[in-house]
């Protein structure tokens, strides 16, 4: 079977089944597995993809998603290209629990997607904390603040590690707000996982250096910590890692 990949997260759960080979293409941005992407065709970013080059890679399938505001013009295109599409929406953990699976299906490999499920939930057990949860904000942008909301697999991965999302009830996939808003929120942890920006561009100081921010506990505390987009923000198998140093913040935060 011959595979294109619009998007990262999509991409690495490919390669995490085991099925790297099948792949003829993936988006710009897919870049782990290096060993196994480096060298694929590429056919521009998530937004700016070439229709007329994936058409040319003549895949049988292509995996994108709709995790990207404007992904659905995408996802249309395709499909008035005549092309085979499989589209992710995860908004939980037990959705893209749920997309693993349906693309090791599609694949041919079902028993390698559940084996994957297995893998990922044994790596993240849910924290039974005893006292008050701290607050963790995680950043998804810096100005204005950008955060996840309740359909967000990274509300339930805070839940899990130990902590808890301000902003968990807010029925929307990510939230921006003015920094006094989530100032007002007092979170105990910030977590900058700035989207399209390297981790080691990532500037604590843009926090620390907010108007009234001093008095924020995360930032009164030294609580400003820096994780890669790539382990919270791609709905696959580096979720796992995500949660690992997630947990992390949390237990330095006080959290069980």
């Amino acid at each position: 079977m011959r595979i294109f990949s619009h998007t990262c997260s999509n991409t690495e759960i490919v390669c995490a089944l085991g099925c790297a080979s099948m792949l003829v293409g993936v988006d710009a941005d897919s870049d782990y597995p290096p060993e196994m992407v480096a060298a694929l065709p590429k056919t521009g970013r998530d937004l700016d993809l070439d229709i007329d080059a994936v058409l040319a890679l003549t895949p049988d399938l292509v995996l994108t998603s709709l995790t990207v505001p404007g992904h659905e013009q995408v996802v249309g295109a395709l499909r008035a290209a005549g092309l085979r599409v499989l589209v992710c929406d995860p908004r939980s953990l037990a959705d893209v629990y749920a997309n693993i699976l349906e693309i090791a299906d599609a694949l041919g490999v079902p028993e390698r997607g559940h084996a994957l499920v297995a893998q990922m939930e044994a790596a993240m057990p849910a924290v039974d904390a005893v006292g008050p949860r701290p607050k963790v904000l995680v950043e998804w942008w810096p100005k204005p603040v950008i955060a996840p909301a309740r359909q967000s697999w990274v509300t339930d991965i805070i839940r899990r590690a130990g902590g808890s999302n301000p902003w968990a009830q807010v029925d929307a996939k990510s939230l921006p707000m003015e920094h006094a808003t989530a100032q007002e929120a007092a979170p105990d942890v910030v977590v900058m996982s700035w989207c399209g920006v390297k981790e080691a561009n990532y500037r604590s100081e843009v926090v620390r250096q907010r108007e009234g921010w001093d008095s924020v506990p995360a930032v009164a505390h030294g609580r400003i910590h820096a994780i890669s987009e790539a382990y919270l923000g791609r709905p696959g198998p580096r979720l796992v890692e995500g949660y690992r140093r997630l947990r992390g913040c949390i237990a330095a935060a006080g959290g069980v």
